[in-house]
Formats: C-alpha cells, sequence, structure tokens
C-alpha cells in the first residue's frame, strides 16, 4: 500500500521512515505558527490554509497548536480552538461550524493494537473522527478514534470520549456518557442556578 492507503485503509499498519519525512513538513508550519505574535492574525490565517485541508470563514485557533499531518484536518466556519489543541490527524478529522474547543483537547484519529507483539513493531490504525455543527468539547477533553459527536452536544471538562455521542446533550466523564439532553431548563439558567437575562435568546 502507498502512503494514502495505508493512513485512510482503517486497518492495521507498520510506521515507517517515509511517513516521518512527510509528517516533518507539518512540524517546520506548526513551529512557525507557534511562534508567530499573538497581533499577526492575518498571518496565521494564512498559515491555516496551507496546513489543513479545509478552513472555513472565521476560524481562530490559539497557540500552540500540534498535530501529525494537519492536511487530514476540516474545519467549517467559525470554529474557535483554545491553547494547546492537539490533533492526532493520522486520517480525516472533520469539525463543524461554530464548534468550540476548551484548552488542552486532544482529537485522535490514531490508535495501537493491544497486542503487544504488534505494538513492539509499532503498528498503527487510523479511524476519522467527526464533530458536528455547534458542539462544545470543554477543556482537558480527549476525543478518541472512530467517535462522532452529535449537533449542539456538550462534553464536559475532562472527558474521555470512546463511543458516540447523540446530538442535543451533555455528556461527561471518563468514559464519556450522557447525562441528560439540552431542553428549556438550558433557555432559562447558563450556569447551575444562575439566570439568563430575559431577552438574551432575542
Amino acid at each position: 500500500m502507498d502512503l494514502e492507503d495505508k493512513l485512510h485503509s482503517q486497518q492495521v499498519y507498520f510506521y515507517d521512515e517515509g511517513l516521518e519525512t512527510e509528517q516533518t513538513k507539518c512540524l517546520e508550519l506548526l513551529y512557525d505558527f507557534n511562534h508567530t505574535r499573538p497581533s499577526e492574525y492575518d498571518k496565521r490565517q494564512q498559515m491555516m490554509k496551507v496546513l489543513f485541508a479545509d478552513v472555513g470563514k472565521g476560524c481562530y485557533i490559539e497557540p500552540p497548536l500540534q498535530a501529525n499531518w494537519g492536511r487530514y484536518t476540516h474545519l467549517g466556519n467559525n470554529v474557535y480552538a483554545n491553547f494547546n489543541l492537539t490533533l492526532v490527524d493520522d486520517t480525516h478529522i472533520y469539525i463543524g461550524d461554530h464548534v468550540m474547543i476548551g484548552p488542552n483537547v486532544t482529537i485522535a484519529t490514531a490508535g495501537h493494537p493491544i497486542e503487544p507483539s504488534l505494538r513492539r513493531r509499532v503498528a498503527q490504525f487510523n479511524i476519522p473522527v467527526h464533530i458536528k455543527a455547534n458542539v462544545w468539547i470543554g477543556a482537558n477533553s480527549v476525543v478518541l478514534p472512530g467517535v462522532t459527536i452529535g449537533e449542539n452536544s456538550v462534553i464536559g471538562a475532562g472527558s474521555v470520549v470512546t463511543k458516540d455521542i447523540p446530538a442535543n446533550v451533555v455528556a461527561v466523564g471518563s468514559p464519556c456518557k450522557v447525562v441528560r439532553a439540552i431542553d428549556e431548563h438550558d433557555k432559562a439558567y447558563y450556569f447551575k442556578d444562575r439566570p439568563l437575562a430575559g431577552n438574551i435568546l432575542d
């Protein structure tokens, strides 16, 4: 199999020096991105367009950013990511419009077999991740290979998302589990018992 076939087959493959050479191109660009000044917004935007497969309008990623490839990550419109986003994007990561990502989040498409003899040979597999529109992922969360998070859902801080999360729910924990639906209560209160202003939703 060639490089693209290995990465996107969703089958086990073995790491080789050719992969490292290709990944270095991404790492060089990330180094420059992570050393931009806060005032260099336009420069960052241009670098993101080179780094990623797709970048929608109004996207903002706060350095430092880490990624394995960059070119397999797809950003919709108005995606925001805080400090220390790590993209283990050995295959495709799809991030929808208006997604918010807290500090220190990892989104991983790559894994390794449990079988020790395979891991000794640096075996790996990659399965795409889909984060649908308007999702909020809280700080210090990890999203694992193959996961889909449905639109509008909230992933609580410190979660480890091992399975798909449906749309319009709050989910939290390790492993991450749905704790409740997003409902009328959320139109009245923004945090615990703190009420929203009467016309803020208008």
